[in-house]
């Protein structure tokens, strides 16, 4: 069973939030990484650039498949992990430490539009 964890919101494309005062950090779910398999690079944007909720801002591709990443949330990138450029596998080692950006959230009404854990939960069942 994927880990899930209270207190995140969730996307039904498999990203999460956490939410820290008026930023967010952004990433893929364990239930994301697990079907995914081994994580070999992350596309992501650039510091300043805007994400919309809703729309593509990257990518993580695996031995396996590529997949797009979608933004749950609006605002800017204040920062990306850069961890993630030379080592993409963390996202395997632990999903849910290894966020991709972190944003500062324009709208915070969006965040009413995402799941909590237990919704979450049950799409991945």
């Amino acid at each position: 069973m994927a880990k899930v964890i209270e207190g995140l919101y969730y996307s039904e494309s498999h990203e999460f939030v956490r939410v820290e005062g008026d930023f967010g950090y952004v990433g893929i779910t364990d239930y994301a990484q697990h079907a995914l398999g081994n994580v070999v690079y992350v596309d992501m944007p650039d510091v300043d650039d805007d994400v919309t909720a809703g729309e593509e801002f990257g990518a993580v591709e695996s031995v396996k498949a590529a997949s797009d990443l979608i933004s749950p949330v609006s605002g800017t990138v204040v920062e990306v992990n850069e961890a993630l450029e030379d080592e993409p596998e963390l996202i395997n080692k632990d999903a849910f430490e290894n966020w991709i950006i972190k944003v500062q959230l324009s709208d915070k009404a969006e965040l009413e539009n995402l799941m909590d854990a237990a919704a979450y939960e049950a799409i991945c069942k």
